[in-house]
């Protein structure tokens, strides 16, 4: 635990911030406390490492010590954050069902959007949704959506964007838009086997 002692020290000091200073971020009444803390005379209870981990912009693996701390993401005053990149992998219908082409690209994302694909819509069909033409849907893979959710739906080859209902008791998936002038698409039992989910919905950018 001593490292936690030494790290809390040292990332008060770079954020430029007086022992009382730090106290008030971190819920304490005086500097006393912070002043005994980072000479190692305090047991920290892990909600305690959760809020002094959260002030300074750090995990708590790293605050303890067991990682590295990114010095480049802890200078004063920024506010550290996260890329990755994940699969463009074509076009999505929000419209009647189109082929989604395999992987044609990467598309950087930034922290803040829990999403593993990303696909182009085309069409007009979720327009309700401010989903339009040419605009950037960002997906998560998962094989179920609670009803009514946004889902990248595979009917055999092909793949649309739509609001999708599903009622096991009645051997019943509805593919519904949010554009009142497209009809619900309705599938019943045999033909449910055609089908399956490839993600949900959770962000778009959009188009120009």
């Amino acid at each position: 635990m001593a490292k936690i002692y030494e790290n809390i020290k040292n990332l008060r000091k770079k954020k430029g911030w007086s022992q009382t200073e730090l106290a008030k971020r971190a819920g304490y009444t005086d500097r006393t406390s912070i002043a005994k803390i980072e000479n190692g005379n305090v047991d920290l209870p892990q909600s305690r490492i959760a809020k002094f981990a959260e002030v300074f912009g750090v995990t708590e693996s790293e605050l303890m010590g067991l990682d590295k701390i990114n010095e480049n993401l802890n200078i004063k005053n920024l506010i550290p954050f996260e890329v990755k990149e994940i699969p463009l992998l074509g076009k999505i219908a929000c419209g009647e069902p189109i082929f989604a082409d395999e992987e044609r690209g990467r598309y950087t994302l930034v922290s803040g959007v829990n999403a593993d694909f990303a696909l182009e819509a085309q069409g007009d069909s979720m327009i309700g949704d401010r989903i339009y033409n040419g605009d950037i849907v960002f997906c998560r893979n998962q094989p179920t959506v609670e009803n009514g959710e946004i889902a990248v739906v595979i009917i055999k080859d092909e793949a649309t964007l739509k609001h999708f209902f599903y009622y096991p008791d009645r051997g019943l998936v509805i593919l519904k838009a949010s554009n009142p002038a497209y009809e619900d698409l309705i599938y019943m039992d045999d033909e449910m086997a055609d089908i399956r989910i490839l993600g949900k919905a959770v962000a778009v950018e959009f188009g120009i």
